[in-house]
């Protein structure tokens, strides 16, 4: 008996400014199956630098020192700031996959000042999925931390949304070692039942293809 698995080449390519993101032609140019964008560092100043940059998936300590230093204690600046990024990353292009579209609430939520059912951050929210699907882009269901803090990105209260505009989605578990290739997904899959979603969309034989959920 024969097996075989399809083995694809593709980079999370960050979206840090104009300057460095997924539709500068050094990305480009590389013999990539796909291209994921995500937005990990809110950049401070116009210098690119490690010194220059808030990090939103952090710890939670480093997190909440960045907003004090860098956007006076006010944690709405800096979710307004990631969406902003996140939004003129969509625009310029170059991804065919939005990773963890939301992940800023990871930490967000745990600050004084922030709450996810506040209106002005699910309008902010609901701007930026209307955005990926005129974009015809496609959203990760980013399972990382399902199974130990049952999270996923985008968080489930904008699944309704995403299912309304018929935005492909795919899950990935987003995981940096071999034995976690697979955390959470079987979760996802099955939440993305409860919302009714019927499809995922995998590449197969080099084209994306809408699997049954």
């Amino acid at each position: 008996m024969l097996f075989w698995i399809e083995l694809y080449i593709s980079l999370e390519i960050d979206y840090l400014d104009k300057t460095y993101n997924p539709s500068i032609p050094y990305f480009l140019d590389m013999p990539l199956d796909y291209r994921i964008g995500s937005v990990h560092f809110i950049p401070t100043a116009d210098k690119l630098t490690e010194a220059n940059m808030v990090s939103i998936d952090g710890p939670y300590e480093d997190f909440t020192k960045a907003v004090d230093v860098h956007f006076g204690g006010d944690i709405k600046k800096l979710i307004k700031r990631y969406y902003e990024s996140s939004m003129h990353m969509v625009e310029l292009g170059g991804i065919d996959i939005v990773g963890h579209m939301d992940k800023i609430y990871m930490n967000g939520h745990r600050c004084a000042g922030f709450s996810m059912e506040e209106e002005w951050y699910t309008n902010l929210v609901k701007e930026y999925i209307h955005l990926i699907a005129e974009k015809e882009l496609m959203i990760e269901i980013n399972s990382k931390n399902m199974v130990r803090k049952q999270h996923t990105y985008p968080h489930r209260m904008f699944f309704p949304l995403i299912k309304e505009l018929n935005i492909p989605v795919m899950v990935n578990s987003d995981c940096h070692y071999p034995n976690l290739v697979n955390d959470g997904r079987e979760a996802s899959f099955g939440l993305l039942k409860e919302y009714g979603f019927k499809h995922t969309r995998e590449l197969i034989e080099g084209k994306w293809t809408d699997v049954p959920v």
